[in-house]
């Protein structure tokens, strides 16, 4: 288990907007399984939250999902970019609780989380993911589904250990 969990994107306009992540419902119960396995450990919650003109800060859209209910002891990071680090505070809340290593999910699979997992993996950390936890939309070259499998392939070995939820 790893020394902190991140969760990627999982706003309000990026889960539930037209046209829908897909497996939303199995994504969020997924995430949520691990929310609780981290919190009963007293392990640290990391939500990467995103900011650009569609996700307007304080928004509804912008909101993380009702549904992973924000405590006041779990950290929420700001930022505008695809790589969760360029421009944040989340090196520095990552070297605060001594995390080495790091379980990683959310959305959008191509984009914010393909980014950071890969750039976490570049300066250092460990990283894991479960299968199937990260989520996006269909695209001009494959479906969502597709992407998932695509990108969960590249991760698998090279930057990420997947585990078995």
């Amino acid at each position: 288990m790893a020394d902190a969990l991140l969760i990627i994107d999982m706003q309000n306009g990026v889960c539930f907007s037209e046209p829908g992540v897909a497996n939303a419902a199995a994504v969020i119960d997924g995430i949520q399984r691990r929310i609780t396995h981290y919190r009963q450990l007293g392990r640290p919650i990391i939500f990467v939250q995103h900011n650009d003109e569609d996700l307007v800060a304080d928004s509804l859209a912008w909101q993380i999902i009702p549904a992973f209910r924000v405590q006041p002891t779990d950290t929420v990071v700001q930022k505008t970019h695809a790589n969760a680090f360029y421009h944040t505070n989340l090196r520095r809340v990552l070297t605060d609780f001594a995390a080495e290593s790091l379980e990683i999910c959310g959305a959008q699979t191509e984009y914010c989380v393909d980014t950071t997992t890969k750039v976490a993996h570049g300066i250092g950390y460990d990283l894991e993911m479960t299968p199937g936890l990260t989520t996006t939309v269909d695209n001009a070259f494959m479906t969502a589904d597709q992407t998932i499998a695509f990108y969960e392939g590249i991760w698998n070995h090279r930057f990420v250990t997947m585990l078995q939820d």
